[in-house]
């Protein structure tokens, strides 16, 4: 899953797909957002349906995608540091002594 979120398009895809009207978005209504084609936006849509982190179904001539929940979660599990956050230095100064 990470590595499908490695690439900065997929990323936002991802983030467009999940924070679209109704949590769902079609090609169309994304497809706006980038200086790329709709073939290219549907490979990397691909690469996150394959990756487990969208879904999709096909309505007439469209493919509708949605965020599948569980699978933020598994990444949001991975990512959470027992015993609370993580202490993140404030300054430089901090991560050098």
């Amino acid at each position: 899953m990470f590595k499908a979120l490695g690439d900065p398009v997929r990323l936002r895809l991802l983030s467009l797909v999940a924070s679209h009207a109704g949590g769902e978005a079609c090609v169309c209504d994304i497809s706006g957002s980038f200086d790329l084609s709709q073939p290219t936006i549907s490979h990397h849509l691909k690469v996150l349906r394959d990756a487990g982190l969208v879904d999709c179904e096909r309505r007439g001539t469209w493919v509708y995608y949605w965020v599948v929940p569980s699978a933020l979660q598994q990444l949001s599990s991975v990512l959470v540091i027992e015993g609370g956050p993580a202490a993140v230095p404030s300054t430089c100064a901090e991560v050098t002594a």
